[in-house]
């Protein structure tokens, strides 16, 4: 089968595209004809090195896919041939990842597809998609009552908050580095959204939400904790998701003094039986068109350096081209 994959960490033109052995499931495994998958900030981080994990050799890159069941391990018994599936998790935690014809993932961390469904609107929600979903409803608490402000309302994991807190009439606010995004974030339903670029972010949420931000979802990687803690209401909870390396200042006094309350946020962190609870409600609320994918270009597999590379230009470099997932297909 043809794959994407390293020999060795190390810059995105470490990663190959050719042939390796097809892999058979075993046990509670199944083998998916992989139809879609889709590059997350994660992904360059494992293939760099900069996040150090257990890796096989040769090692296929990726975490998301979407597709349909080739066969079965003895063990598994929640999917059969013919089954559409997606799913996360992969490429982590000593797993093979999901940039190949063929991948064999075990059966926890697959998910039906539903038939109105594309493969590629899937891999494009599943990463991002649980994320959003464990954090906002698990340490989040998210009701309806609450004030969510996220920043980057078209990026990966922003596009979902900020659909997932509107679709249980939550009120939400985020952010856009043009008009053309503010409109994209207004279209995924955001009350408010502002162009970070020519307003003032503090000003703008002081005016719309004067009492206060009760939930804020932190995407950047090097966040301003002063900015934060001065907006969040008192009992105000902030959800953090990025930034391995980062170790900005934090307002200690504020931020007590609020009662607030500070979560890291990482889909490792939940079982299994807690993303398979996500993904159901994540896929009715694609069946319902309450969740829609932010995809921001499709490319072949063989692409995936050049995947990687503008994931990195746009998560590291911050060059704002990306408005949305990059997703890969298989070459014909």
């Amino acid at each position: 089968m043809k794959a994407a994959y390293i020999d060795q960490t190390g810059p995105p033109e470490n990663i190959r595209f050719g042939e390796l052995p097809t892999p058979t499931p075993r046990d509670s495994q199944v083998a998916i004809r992989v139809k879609a998958v889709a590059v997350n900030p994660i992904d360059t981080y494992v293939r760099s090195g900069t996040v150090q994990v257990e890796l096989p050799t040769p090692f296929i890159v990726g975490v998301d896919l979407a597709g349909v069941v080739e066969a079965t391990g003895a063990q598994a018994s929640r999917f059969k041939p013919g089954d559409r599936v997606w799913g996360s998790n992969q490429g982590i935690a000593g797993r093979q990842g999901t940039f190949a014809e063929y991948a064999v993932v075990d059966e926890q961390w697959l998910y039906p597809l539903p038939d109105r469904i594309d493969d590629e609107d899937a891999a494009a929600v599943a990463c991002v998609g649980m994320t959003a979903h464990l954090g906002l409803f698990g340490p989040g608490q998210l009701t309806d009552k609450d004030t969510v402000f996220v920043h980057g309302g078209t990026g990966g994991v922003g596009s979902c908050v900020v659909q997932m807190a509107r679709a249980i009439g939550a009120r939400v606010i985020t952010t856009g580095g043009s008009g053309e995004k503010v409109r994209a974030c207004e279209d995924l339903g955001a009350d408010v959204a502002i162009n970070y670029k020519n307003e003032n972010i503090a000003d703008r949420v002081r005016q719309v939400a004067g009492e206060g931000v009760t939930l804020w979802w932190e995407t950047l990687r090097e966040p301003d904790f002063d900015l934060t803690v001065d907006l969040l209401a008192p009992g105000g909870r902030m959800i953090v998701m990025a930034g391995r390396e980062a170790r900005p200042p934090f307002p200690v006094g504020p931020f007590y003094v609020k009662g607030c309350s500070l979560f890291g946020v990482s889909m490792l962190q939940f079982t299994a039986r807690q993303q398979r609870c996500s993904a159901g409600q994540i896929n009715q609320w694609l069946v319902d068109g309450k969740l829609k994918a932010r995809i921001d270009r499709i490319l072949p597999l063989s692409q995936t350096a050049a995947a990687h590379r503008l994931q990195e230009q746009n998560t590291i470099g911050k060059a704002g081209t990306l408005a949305g997932k990059i997703v890969l297909t298989p070459d014909p």
